[in-house]
Order: C-alpha cells, then structure tokens, then sequence
C-alpha cells in the first residue's frame, strides 16, 4: 500500500492494488480498483460506459444484495460482512456513485469487466462502512466475499436480465401513450371522409379516423408481443456460477438467491431448471430482439406514412399538417420538413440493425458460454433507449398536434376515380371498368358520366351509394 500523504489510511492519495497479473497504482478518489482500470486501458470501444445504463448498474447491486444475504444465511459470509456489503449494494441502488462504473458496456470477458467494477466499488463502500480505507481487502475482497458463490457467468446476465426488464417496462409505457394519441386522433378525426389508397393509386374510401385507429391498434398489438418477450426473462441462472454445475456455491444458496432477487427487484425471477443451459443459451434475447425490430418496423411505416399524408403542401397529398418543429432549408423559404417522422425512421433503422447484431452475436455462442454477452447488452439497451425516445418525441412533438385538411380529403374522394368501385354491384365489373377508362381519358366526373350523361343511376340511389355513412360503413346496395 503506498502512502502519499501523511495521517490515517483513509486520507491517502492513493493506493495500489494488485491482481495476478502485478501492481498498478489508483487515485484513493476511485472506488473502483485494479481491474477495472485494466479495463479502462483495454476496451476504449464505444464511449459509453456502464453508468449510462443505470438500471443496469443497479440491477447489478440487486444481484450482489441478493447474493450476500444468500451466503449468510448459508454461512458462506460472517453476518458483519454481509451486511455491509447489503448496505453498499443499497447505496448504488439509490443512485450512488454512478461515475464509479466507467467500463465500456462492450468488451471481451463475457462482462467479467463489469461484474469486477461492481465487486469492487461494493467492496470498497463496504469497507468505509466498517471504518477501514479502501483497499483493505483483506476485510472485505471484491471476489472473495462481493463475489461469493458467483461466476461472471451468473451473475452478469442476471443483472442485465432484472435491467433489460425495467427497460422493456419503460418502453411499453411510452408505445401505450403513443398508441392512445393515436386513438384520440382517430376520434377527432372519425367524420373526415378521405381516399384509401393501395400501391400509392387510389382505392375505396374511409375515414381520417379510421386510419389513426389502425395505428393505435397495430401499436397496442407490439404493446403484447412485447410483453411476452418480457416474460422470458424472468428465468436466471443465479448459482450457476462458471457453467453451470454451481462450483463453489454452498447448498441451498441458489434458490435462497433468487428469492431474495425477486423480493429486492420487485420483479419475480424464477431459478432456471437447467443450469447448464441457462448458462450458455441466449434464446430470450434473440426474441426480445426480434420483437422490438417489429415494433420499430411498425412505428417506422408508420412515420412513412404520416410524410406521405403531410406531403406538399401545394404539390403533395396535404390532407394532414404536422405540427412545423423547425424551417426546413438552408436556401428554401417557408419550407418546413417532417423531422420528427424522419428522426424516427432513422431510429427505426438502427434498431433494425441491432437485431442483426444480437442474432450473429446469439449464434457465436460455443460451449457453455457465449462470450459475446455484452454486445447483446449494448445493442437491446441502446435499443429499447432509442425508441422509447422516438415515441415520446413522435407523440409529443407531432401525433397530438396533427390538425385534418377535411375539405382536401373530401374533394380528392368526390373528384377519384376509385369511387366507382362502389357501383359494381349495380352495374357489373365490365360497365365499371368502362367509366374508369372514360373518367380517366376525358377528365369527367364519375358522377357526371353515371348520373348526368349516363343516366345508369338516378341521383337518388347516387346519394344513397355516396353518402358519408356508407362510404365509411358500406353497405350491399341493389337498383
């Protein structure tokens, strides 16, 4: 231990710590030790560190709290230890000393990086609690005791399983506000008669407000997919340990674990059946993947559309006005673009790349380990915090403001040629077919080639056929 500064040991400058591999020297500022500043030197990857994802740091201390109360009550840790490991885990939980946790989400190891940063700032805070300085590993060691009855191999996908939980939870909660805006749009907007369109070419009427509802309703059914995913989850492989077969856990300390995760989480893991394949598998996430790659697809064509609705607004489809965020050109006046359905496409991608990620990663698995963990947990975590922005942004700073051009959606339905799909029954597939034709080579009306000229229907049954309710609710009409 060096001492660069005169009185207790508690008010040096610095330490050194060593492991197997030799000495390195550590401002006393730090709670973390040696082998997370190996860590610092070695994975210079993202930027991002563990403390970015503070769910994850704190389901980390869930998992180290439920742990030290397991090997208590086994009699694998001294009560006094125990406790104040208990005590430090407590601390982080409360949102402690985040800047503690400086290690890239993605490095090798399998997040050996990061189950040791955890280990050793308990440890640490562990041992100020018992008046000793930081360091003193003797008293209370990151492996020895923090790490008791616990592999990196337990540990770590447990504590990204309780954080990817949360997460999820935090997502679903904004696809449900997005998913209600859009149903309260649908209401606002339930007598606007507008064009349906199929291959971007006219097709039969509807309402503005039925659309919106289907996007409310495609959303909510994501909302379940995604809790399904989120069950999944629920089982870990506390006690495991290296592979599996619980080396160096003491009886009964899994299921004591496991229980005491679930009281402290408050969410309600269960242990795995088969340790061994609990270890090794990565099924759950490639699920979970797919499902939120879904989701953003969805939200995404979503955005497509709104643009499309929006577009113009003088040589566009202009039945819709998205709130205006920002001016839209560096040299073109008064335009202003859809940045908030384009921030969301691109999120969208992203998202869709990252399943990419979490698939090759799941499948580079060998044995019974895959060491390929922390980019998984890089790529579901930044994931879920994207899109969980996107749909907060996308509802707050365009759903709730979208305003209807009614008179634009009512002249481009009376003015289409697709309307005389309605008269098939009447007048049989081949007559319809040769209105369209007329309608589209001379530029007259359906209406005035049926009604006016045509004389194939009286006005009465026209109106009958072309009012508002069954146009949006069509009924089978005959002469």
């Amino acid at each position: 231990m060096s001492d660069q500064a005169s009185g207790s040991p508690i008010g040096r400058l610095a330490r050194t710590e060593h492991d197997f591999l030799g000495e390195m020297e550590l401002g006393n500022q730090h709670y973390y030790g040696v082998q997370t500043a190996r860590a610092l030197d070695n994975f210079l990857i993202t930027g991002i560190p563990m403390s970015a994802e503070p769910l994850f740091m704190k389901a980390f201390a869930m998992v180290k709290k439920a742990a030290a109360l397991a090997n208590r009550d086994c009699g694998a840790l001294e009560h006094q230890v125990a406790q104040a490991i208990a005590a430090a885990c407590d601390q982080l939980m409360a949102g402690a000393l985040a800047d503690q946790f400086p290690t890239d989400m993605i490095q090798g190891g399998a997040g050996t990086s990061c189950n040791m940063n955890a280990n050793e700032v308990i440890a640490n805070l562990a041992l100020e609690s018992l008046g000793r300085p930081k360091g003193d590993y003797e008293f209370v060691h990151p492996n020895n005791h923090v790490n008791c009855s616990q592999s990196t191999n337990d540990a770590y996908p447990t504590a990204f399983r309780v954080a990817l939980h949360s997460k999820i939870s935090h997502y679903v909660e904004e696809l449900e506000l997005l998913a209600e805006a859009f149903a309260a749009k649908g209401l606002e907007f339930a007598q606007v008669l507008k064009m349906g369109r199929t291959q971007l070419q006219d097709a039969v009427p509807m309402s503005l407000g039925a659309e919106f509802h289907g996007w409310s309703t495609t959303i909510g059914e994501d909302v379940a997919r995604l809790r399904e995913a989120q069950r999944l989850l629920l089982e870990v492989n506390m006690g495991a340990t290296a592979i599996g077969t619980g080396i160096n856990a003491p009886p009964g300390y899994a299921e004591r674990c496991v229980a005491y995760l679930a009281e402290i989480s408050g969410i309600p893991v269960v242990l795995s059946e088969d340790l061994i394949e609990a270890t090794s598998d990565t099924g759950a996430y490639v699920q979970l993947s797919g499902t939120l790659k879904r989701s953003a697809i969805k939200i995404s064509k979503i955005c497509n559309d709104l643009r499309l609705l929006s577009s113009g607004p003088r040589a566009g489809f202009n039945e819709i006005n998205l709130p205006r965020m920002q001016p839209g050109s560096s040299i073109m006046p008064g335009k202003v673009n859809p940045v908030i359905p384009e921030v969301v496409n691109q999120t969208a991608y992203y998202v869709i790349g990252m399943d990419v990620t979490v698939s090759m990663a799941a499948e580079a698995g060998q044995l019974q380990l895959n060491v390929m963990e922390p980019v998984i947990a890089f790529a579901l975590f930044t994931s879920l915090q994207y899109m969980t922005r996107a749909c907060r942004a996308l509802r707050s700073k365009c759903v709730v403001g979208i305003t209807a051009n009614t008179e634009v959606c009512r002249q481009a339905v009376m003015g289409s040629i697709g309307i005389v799909t309605a008269l098939n029954p009447l007048l049989g597939y081949e007559v319809c077919a040769g209105i369209a034709k007329a309608a589209l080579t001379s530029g007259k009306s359906v209406h005035q080639l049926v009604v006016t000229e045509g004389q194939l229907i009286t006005q009465e049954k026209w109106d009958e056929i072309f009012c508002f309710d069954n146009l949006i609710n069509p009924k089978f009409i005959q002469i």
